[in-house]
């Protein structure tokens, strides 16, 4: 079990505002239309409501600060192993027993390598926030995956997509080596790359054609940790608001790449048509 007690650093970010534009508090509160009391508040260290954090981080990102992804970086440069997490609500524990259970490998809390790849799941949820954690690998039980059908079965089997497969040995050995492991490594599978899945599983496409469409999607890798052991070893460093501009520029960006993902389906299908279907592998 993980204790998370973090908020939102809402004056430290006010403060770069304030040094960058070179303003006092007082020009603050006419640009961002924020009370002064308000503001001097926040300087006390005393957590503003969620309006007012909408107003100062719309604010800046408006303005072209780009806050989150330049601590991303930042954070980077200082702990070097860094994840990110997407949560809807916002977190306070974490741990096996009360993690949900993650579409593609079962159990587990799921953490992504960016800024970027946490923010993608969440960004439609109007109260969520993305998180960063440290971590360390040390004496625990990996079990990695690469963009192949080791990988596209564990996902099918995990989404209950190839139930009339699952007494099968290369299934069975699959599922085995999950879990048992600490924590899984392997390539992000959204919606998006699940619906060529589905139409593999489906018997629709042959096995060639959904991993040149899905490792032509890169979304990079996502570490589930699967054990308590595993999420002992996550350190929290930041919590991240999302502010309405940036959740819609998020949203655009990903109509765009399933507009892309859609074509390199097609494209596939054209190139690749010799490969295996589902039913000629699990006989």
């Amino acid at each position: 079990m993980l204790k998370i007690s973090l908020d939102y650093t809402v004056f430290n970010d006010i403060e770069f505002m304030l040094d960058s534009e070179n303003i006092n508090l007082l020009d603050f509160s006419d640009k961002s239309s924020i009370s002064r009391t308000t503001l001097e508040e926040i300087s006390k260290e005393k957590n503003p409501g969620k309006e007012v954090c909408e107003k100062i981080y719309s604010y800046a990102y408006l303005n072209n600060y780009r806050l989150n992804k330049v601590k991303e970086e930042l954070i980077r440069e200082e702990y070097q192993r860094v994840l990110f997490h997407g949560s809807k609500e916002g977190l306070n524990i974490i741990s096996v027993e009360g993690s949900r259970d993650n579409c593609d490998f079962g159990n587990g809390f799921n953490l992504g390598e960016t800024y970027d790849q946490a923010l993608s799941f969440v960004c439609e949820k109007d109260n969520s926030s993305v998180y960063s954690f440290s971590y360390s690998l040390d004496d625990l039980k990996i079990k990695k995956f690469n963009c192949d059908l080791e990988w596209m079965l564990a996902i099918c089997h995990y989404r209950g997509t190839i139930k009339q497969y699952e007494d099968n040995e290369i299934v069975k050995k699959i599922v085995s080596e999950i879990e048992s492991a600490d924590v899984i490594i392997a390539p992000i599978a959204d919606n998006k790359m699940f619906y060529i899945m589905a139409q593999f599983t489906d018997g629709e496409i042959n096995t060639d054609v959904a991993l040149h469409s899905l490792s032509a999607s890169n979304l990079g890798m996502q570490y589930v940790f699967k054990t308590d052991k595993a999420i002992n070893k996550l350190q929290p460093i930041e919590k991240y608001y999302i502010s309405n501009p940036e959740r819609a520029d998020f949203k655009e960006r990903l109509v765009e790449r399933g507009y892309e993902i859609d074509t390199k389906l097609k494209i596939a299908k054209r190139e690749y048509k010799t490969g295996l279907y589902i039913e000629e592998i699990l006989k």
